[in-house]
């Protein structure tokens, strides 16, 4: 994973399955400014193929990177988005 970018906002969704990791990234997403990043990190694995889903068919919206990792035991995933409109 490189995230060679400023993050501008983090949602954490932990926990949440879907469409609630989508759901929260777009409520975040929406609030933020054109060239801005947002982090959603999730542990739904289903959210890697949503937020792909949703940032491909969302104007506005760039998928930067998704990570797949493992912290404190749990498999936690880590989206990317940027802000392209506002």
């Amino acid at each position: 994973m490189s995230t060679d970018y400023d993050i501008t906002e983090t949602v954490d969704v932990k926990g949440l399955n879907c469409p609630m990791p989508v759901v929260k990234a777009k409520q975040a997403v929406d609030s933020l400014e054109s060239g801005d990043v947002l982090a959603v990190i999730a542990t739904d694995p289903g959210s890697m193929s949503d937020i792909k889903g949703w940032a491909s068919s969302t104007d506005g919206v760039e998928l930067l990177e998704q990570a797949e990792g493992d912290e404190d035991g749990e498999t936690v995933y880590r989206h990317y988005v940027r802000r392209t409109t506002t």
